[in-house]
C-alpha cells in the first residue's frame, strides 16, 4: 500500500503577513509545498491530502490543487474552529485554530493508510521523504510511529527567533521526549533558547529537533479524538490554547503505548516564519534548480 502525504495548510501566517502556503518561492513561482509533493512522488507516495480552511479553498485550488491533481490523487480536509466539536452543546469562542494535532485530526475521513504529516510552509529535502517512505512501508504499525529529526543548526532563521521541538533520543534511536523550546536564536557564542524569565540556555548545533515531519498509522486518529476531547474540556476558557501533535506523541510515549523511531536528516531545512525569510528560501531553491536537483519549472 502506498503511503499518503498529509499537508497542513490551514495556518493563518500572522507573523508572515499573508498566505505563505501558496506564495511563490521556487524559480518557476512554485509554493514550497509543491516541492514536498514532488519529493513525495519520487519516494513512492500515492495520494496527497491538504488540510485547509474553507475561506481559502478557492484560491488554494486555483493556485495549487488544480496543478497537483495532474500528477497525484488529491483530497481536501477542512480545519475550522468547530471541526470535531459536534459533541459540544456550544462551540467555545476562539482567537485562533486549535493547533497541529487538531489539523491532523481534521483529515480523519480521508486517510486509511500509513501517512506522513508535514507543514505546508516548510522545505524538508528529498532524502527525508525517502527515509519516511521506507519507514511507512516497512515498519509503521499501531504501536510504532516515526519522525524525521533535523540538526538544530540547519533550522534557524536569520531574521528572528524560532520555536523548535527539542528531541531526546535513546541509544536505540527511539524518541523519549519532545520538549518545546521557544525564542531560539544564534548568538556570537552559540545557539541559545530564552525561557519566560529571560534566562538563556545553550543548545548544541547538532541537537535533534522536530520540524513536524511525522509518520503515523491510521490508528492515530482514534488517539487524536480521545486526547483532543480531553484537551478541549480542559481548555474551554482559554481561547489561545493549542493542541500540538508533539504533546499527543509525548502522552503516548509516557504511557508506553507506542515507540517512535527517529530518522535523522542532515538536509538544510528551509521555512518562512518571517517575511524576510522569503529571500533565503528563494535563493536556496534557485540554487537547487541550477544544480539539477529540481527542474527549473518543477512540473
Amino acid at each position: 500500500m502506498q503511503p499518503t502525504l498529509l499537508i497542513l495548510a490551514a495556518g493563518i501566517g500572522s507573523r508572515y503577513g499573508g498566505l505563505k502556503q501558496v506564495d511563490g518561492m521556487g524559480p518557476g513561482g512554485e509554493a514550497i509545498l509543491e516541492f514536498s509533493v514532488f519529493d513525495a512522488l519520487r519516494a513512492g507516495f500515492g495520494k496527497v491530502v491538504f488540510v485547509i480552511r474553507k475561506d481559502i479553498e478557492a484560491e488554494f485550488r486555483e493556485r495549487i490543487g488544480n496543478k497537483i491533481e495532474q500528477h497525484i490523487a488529491v483530497e481536501y480536509a477542512f480545519q475550522e474552529m468547530h471541526t470535531g466539536l459536534e459533541w459540544l452543546p456550544q462551540a467555545p469562542q476562539r482567537e485562533k485554530p486549535w493547533g497541529t494535532g487538531h489539523a491532523i485530526f481534521a483529515a480523519r475521513d480521508c486517510i486509511r493508510e500509513p501517512f506522513v504529516a508535514i507543514n505546508a510552509d516548510d522545505f524538508y529535502g528529498a532524502d527525508a521523504f525517502q527515509a519516511i517512505g521506507d519507514f511507512l512501508r516497512n515498519q509503521c504499525a499501531p504501536d510504532c510511529y516515526g519522525m524525521v529529526a533535523y540538526r538544530l543548526a540547519n533550522t534557524l532563521s536569520e531574521n528572528g527567533t524560532v520555536s523548535r521541538g527539542v528531541c531526546a533520543v535513546n541509544p536505540e534511536g527511539l524518541l523519549t521526549e519532545v520538549t518545546e523550546r521557544t525564542k531560539i536564536e544564534r548568538f556570537a557564542d552559540g545557539i541559545f533558547y530564552t525561557d519566560e524569565s529571560g534566562t538563556r540556555f545553550p543548545l548544541a548545533d547538532n541537537t535533534p529537533v522536530s520540524m513536524n515531519f511525522w509518520g503515523f498509522p491510521p490508528s492515530i486518529f482514534e488517539e487524536l479524538e480521545t486526547q483532543f476531547r480531553a484537551f478541549v474540556e480542559a481548555n474551554l476558557d482559554k481561547p489561545k490554547a493549542e493542541f500540538y501533535i508533539p504533546t499527543v506523541v509525548n502522552n503516548l510515549l509516557h504511557s508506553g503505548q507506542v515507540r517512535v523511531q527517529v530518522l535523522s536528516s542532515d538536509s538544510q531545512w528551509y521555512g518562512v516564519t518571517y517575511p524576510a525569510d522569503k529571500d533565503t528560501v528563494q535563493d536556496a531553491l534557485r540554487g537547487m534548480a541550477s544544480e539539477g536537483i529540481y527542474r527549473p519549472g518543477l512540473w
